[in-house]
This record gives structure tokens, sequence and C-alpha cells, in this order.
């Protein structure tokens, strides 16, 4: 039965002798009542008088501790039991002074009820208040782990999530890998992938294991039951995974660790296949401990509860779905990356002389890019690049000549001034003058040797007159053949290019025709490269074709600036670049650093049919005069160069210039 503490005069509450068994107690105020009930659980008795004197104390005392310790009750006389209710709304009753023993008895019943109750009320509470606490962690964690991108931080996560909330101070992650997509088998393997220790310092290598009921692991995988032991020393004889106990022995004699309580929970997708397993290792009583020496290992460890084992299935749950989408994503994005290898790879062969540029402004693209996020000081100190945005600098370096599959094939691989039917076509017109005027030189001969036949001087002029028309022929094929070399055009070569068309020759039909054609003429007269102007139009339009086909893919929203960054590469600070002479501050800054790694590999690419490679050294002083005259971005260049981000696509001993491309 409860006691009963007297708070106030004994005599000015009760009637008679107190009832048997009951311990009665007093205390003269507040504080004394509290100490009081440190004792245990009890049914106040005071008066109006007491309550006034520290009534703001009570009230809050009684919303608190005192709800749970004690039922108070208040005596008042007749008259005035409905107004000390009323001032005190805190009490939980009101009896008629003075209280009679009988009263008392049945007052101590209800008070004993009433107690019961509340702690009741309270357990469901607190019961209550974990469960939801639970939820929530799950909540967030769930939700972290559908954030997380990276496999191996998603799977350092889960573990070291599971290992939070069951205070385990060690753990293990397993990975089920199938022999064949048809199902389960007997090849199947289990894959090491995690390990997490808070008391000892454990190497580490991933490593596989076969998949069978032998060990603990593998037990939870194939049966896809958890399993819970509180000493891995002892298990039941009868266990399949019974032999675990000694590799367990074995393993703590080489580490120095104690393994004792374990609990591994099998990681379902939802198909409820098992696709990994949670294991973990000695749950503490103060998550905070450290398990070193060993010996405190016997006083902190305990065995995992089933709230534990309840609550990492739901975490194990929710990070197999986690994890199959995050592999789901890792096999689209790698599909997509190898369509996009392949396409780059298919717009190069129509040029085999350029290919591998496309990967290796990639990899220096994304190399400069590594190097200013990685800066703490100057004008780029406060810009970060996220894995995503590499790998959207990354994509668009691969893609910023696909436009060039809208670029006439003849005209993309020009490598001289002429293309090489019209240079084919122009030998065979020089071969057949030559043809001409041999038949008329010979015709001349016969002509002379009939009128004269001791005429010898005359037959020795026409061979000389013959030879030298010959040579003259030989000259101008020769000059045509230097002019058409996409060098820079000297004037005196020029010149003699203009009389061209004024040279004539008849045709087969007798018709006279220039020796150059006005199409040709225009060709070989371009001062400086390879391409006319026309020709340089359409070279130049590949970046337009690139924006509207990369604009045409429903890009994801981490990749979306794809089109855009591409679209600028051949752009410059001072607004000269094209297609649309965008100036220094309308350039997004991932293109200003590929338009450094374009021109860069362009400079130094090996031999291309319209230019020589250049040494590094000759490529980078080409690259600061354009900085120097406000076209490239210095401060980009000089932590290009001083980094020497450049030096990612030089071949190294034994590699070959496909084998540094294809590391893109």
């Amino acid at each position: 039965m409860l006691g009963v503490v007297v708070w106030g005069r004994i005599r000015e509450v009760f009637a008679g002798e107190m009832p048997a068994g009951v311990t009665l107690r007093q205390a003269a105020n507040l504080a004394a009542l509290q100490a009081e009930l440190e004792r245990g659980g009890a049914l106040v008795l005071t008066e109006a008088s007491q309550l006034e004197a520290e009534k703001a104390e009570v009230a809050a005392w009684t919303t608190g501790e005192g709800r749970r310790k004690a039922v108070l009750i208040a005596a008042a006389d007749a008259g005035q039991a409905e107004s000390v209710a009323t001032r005190f709304p805190f009490l939980d009753d009101v009896l008629l002074r003075p209280i009679t023993p009988a009263r008392l008895r049945l007052s101590l019943a209800r008070a004993l009820a009433t107690l019961q109750e509340r702690r009741a009320a309270e357990q469901l509470q607190t019961a209550l208040k974990r469960k939801g606490d639970e939820l929530h962690d799950l909540n967030k964690i769930g939700v972290a782990l559908s954030a997380e991108r990276d496999i191996h931080k998603l799977l350092e996560m889960i573990l070291g999530k599971s290992r939070e909330i069951t205070a385990a101070d060690a753990g293990s992650l397993y990975l089920v890998e199938r022999a064949s997509d048809d199902g389960p088998s007997p090849n199947d393997q289990l894959s090491f992938k995690v390990t997490q220790n808070d008391s000892v310092v454990l190497p580490f290598a991933e490593s596989t294991m076969p998949l069978t009921e032998t060990s603990i692991s593998g037990y939870a995988a194939l049966t896809g039951h958890g399993v819970n032991l509180a000493d891995v020393y002892h298990l039941p004889p009868e266990a399949p995974y019974a032999g675990s106990g000694a590799g367990a022995r074995s393993f703590d004699e080489r580490s120095g660790y104690r393994t004792k309580s374990m609990l591994a929970v099998p990681m379902k997708d939802h198909e409820e296949q098992v696709i990994g397993v949670v294991q973990l290792i000695n749950k503490k009583r103060d998550p905070r401990a450290v398990l070193r020496p060993v010996s405190v290992v016997d006083e902190q460890v305990v065995p995992f509860t089933p709230v534990d084992e309840e609550l990492v299935t739901s975490l194990a749950s929710q990070a197999a779905v986690a994890l199959e989408n995050n592999l789901l994503i890792q096999d689209i994005r790698n599909l997509f990356d190898s369509l996009v290898r392949a396409s780059v790879t298919a717009i190069e062969q129509r040029d085999p002389t350029t290919s591998g540029h496309s990967f290796r402004v990639a990899t220096l693209t994304v190399g400069l890019a590594e190097r200013v996020d990685a800066l703490g000081s100057g004008r780029f100190r406060d810009v970060r690049f996220t894995t995503d945005q590499i790998q959207e600098i990354r994509y668009a370096g691969l893609l910023h000549d696909f436009g060039k599959v809208g670029v006439r094939e003849k005209v993309l691989i020009k490598g001289k001034k002429l293309y090489v039917g019209e240079m084919l076509l122009i030998r065979q017109r020089m071969a057949y003058v030559k043809r001409s005027l041999e038949v008329e030189h010979l015709r001349a001969k016969l002509d002379a040797a009939l009128r004269n036949p001791s005429a010898r001087d005359v037959l020795e002029q026409l061979e000389r007159e013959h030879a030298g028309r010959q040579r003259e022929l030989d000259e101008t094929l020769a000059m045509i053949q230097k002019a058409n070399e996409p060098t820079v055009l000297e004037e005196d070569s020029f010149r003699a290019l203009m009389d061209l068309p004024n040279q004539t020759f008849h045709d087969i039909d007798g018709q006279p025709q220039p020796l150059l054609t006005p199409n040709e003429l225009r060709a070989l007269s371009i001062r400086r490269g390879s391409l006319s102007e026309k020709e340089r139009r359409e070279i130049e339009s590949h970046v337009t074709h690139t924006f509207r086909f990369l604009s045409e893919i429903p890009w994801t929203g981490e990749f979306r600036r794809i089109p855009e960054i591409a679209f600028a590469h051949h752009e410059k600070l001072d607004g000269s670049g094209y297609p649309r002479g965008l100036r220094a501050d309308e350039i997004p800054l991932q293109s200003k650093m590929m338009t450094i790694a374009d021109i860069y590999d362009a400079l130094v690419a090996w031999d291309r049919p319209y230019k020589k490679a250049v040494a590094v050294e000759r490529a980078l002083d080409i690259l600061w005069d354009e900085a120097k005259h406000g076209k490239l971005d210095t401060d980009l260049l000089g932590i290009f160069v001083d980094a020497k981000v450049y030096e990612r696509t030089l071949p190294q001993p034994g590699e070959t210039v496909e084998s540094v491309a294809q590391q893109a």
C-alpha cells in the first residue's frame, strides 16, 4: 500500500486513528515534501494554507515530477471545498475535513490506481516518443542514402548509420555477387566491401568468399533471416555456421580485438532478393566507449536487442533500395558514357588525323578544372566544382566537336588548297598539254624534214623550242603544287598565279581553254592555310551544329549546361572568337578552360596534313601570346602551365597516342 505524507499539521487534517498498515510521514514545506517522495510514491494530504504559500512552485511541480510521484489531495471545510478546487486546479481531489480512516483508505486505493495509470501512460508516451525518434532517424537516414551518388560513400554510410543506431563498435558490409543473371548458383560469392572499427585500426582490402551457410553473413544472405548472437565464441553446435567461432577467435588473436556480440542482417531489395549483408559487432552500453584493453569488453559489450534487429532490418531495406537505385544510375551512366565515347570515336574516324583530340581536350579541361577547384587563394579561391559538374565538363569536352558531323567530309579533311580531285585534274590537264605540244613538235619536225632533209639547224632549233615549252609547263606545275601547300602565299607566286588564266591550250575539240580555271585560281590564291572563306565558315559552323545537337538531348539537371559550355569553346575574351563573338563576361568559366585545352592540343597534336605539330614549349609560348593580346584568360593559363596540366596528355614511355586518348 502507498504511504501517506501530510503536508502541514496532522491534526488539522485527520480524525481518528490511522488505518492499519498505513505509514504516515510529514513534511513542512514543498522542499521537504519532495525529499520525502524520493523514498517512493505517496498520497499527499494538505490544506489550502500550505498550497497558498508556495502556489506557483507547486503548480510547476505537479506538471512534471510531482505528477509521477504523488496524488495531491487537499482537506477543506464543507463550505470551502468548491473554492479550494477552483483556486488550485492542479489538485487531484478535495476531501471534506476531517478525513476519516475509511475515507483515507478509499483515497489510498484510488491514489495507487491513479499513479499506476500515470506511470503506464508515461511509459507509453516514452515508447511512442522513442518510436517517433527512431522513425525520424530512419527517415533522415533514408533521405541521406537516396541523395548519395558515390557507391563507396554510400556503402560506408549504410554501415556507419547501422552502427550509429545500434551503438555497435564495429561492423562489415558484404554484397552478393551473382555468377549468373539467371539467379542463385553454387558459384555465387560474397564480396567484402567495407569495414569499420572504433577500437582498433585494421588493414583492409576488398576480397570475396564463397556464398555458403558456413559463414554467419553467408547464412543471413542465403536464408534471408537475421542472425543475433550474444557471443560468437559460443555458437549453437547445430548451426551451419558453428565453425565461425573458431574463425573469430583466430581473427581476434591476430588483431588484438575481442569479437563478442554480433548481428547480421540481410539487405533485401524491392523484390525481396538479398543483395548484401550488414554485419554489426559488439553493441556497447556507452556508444562513446573504446574497447581497449580487451578486458573492458565483458563490462561494456551487451547483446543486440530485438529493437536493434528491427531497426537495422528497416535501415537495410532502405539501404538495399538506395544501393539498387545507385547501381542502376551507375549502369545508365556507364551506358551513356560508352555511347558518348563510341559516338566521338565514330565522328573522329571521319578525320583520322584528329583522332583522340576530343578525348585529350576532355582530359586537359577536367585536369584544369580540378586544379581550379583545389585553389585556396587568388581570383578563383571561391570556385568549387561538384563531382557532377566535373563530369559535366568532361562530357562537354568529349562532345565539343560533335557538330563536325554536319560538315562535309572533304572540307573537314582538306589538307591543301585544292581538293585531291582538283589537283589530279590539273596534273592530267598539264599532261594533256605536254602531250599536245609533243604532237605539235613532232609534226613540225616532220614537215621541216620533208621540206629540207639536210636542214639540221632547223631541227635543232625546233628541239630547243620544244624543250623550253616543256620546261615552262613543268615549272608552272611545280609552282601550282607549291601554291597548293597550306602555307603563306608569297607575293611573287601570287602574281605568277594571276597570269595563268591568260595562258590557254586547245582541248580535244580544238576549243581554247585556260590553263587554270577561275575556281582553281581562287583556291590557290588563298593567302594562308588551306581553306577558302566559305570553307572556313563551314568548318566554324560545327560549333553551332554541336550546340543544336546537344540541345536536343534531354540532359538531367546536373548536366544541363553541357550544350552551353561546348557552344562557347571557340569564343575569345576580346570578342574575336566565333560563332557569336562573345566577350569575357559572357563566356562560361568552363568554356574558357576548354578553349585553352583545345588550342593547346591542336598545336601539339601529331602532324596533320595542313600543319606540322609544334613543340610543347612553343605551344605554351603561343598560348601566352594569345593571353597577352586579351584572347585567353591569363590566370587560367597560368594555372594550366604552373600545375603542368598539359603533361596529362603527353605519352609516357611505353604508351601510345591512342592509349593516352582513351584514358579520358
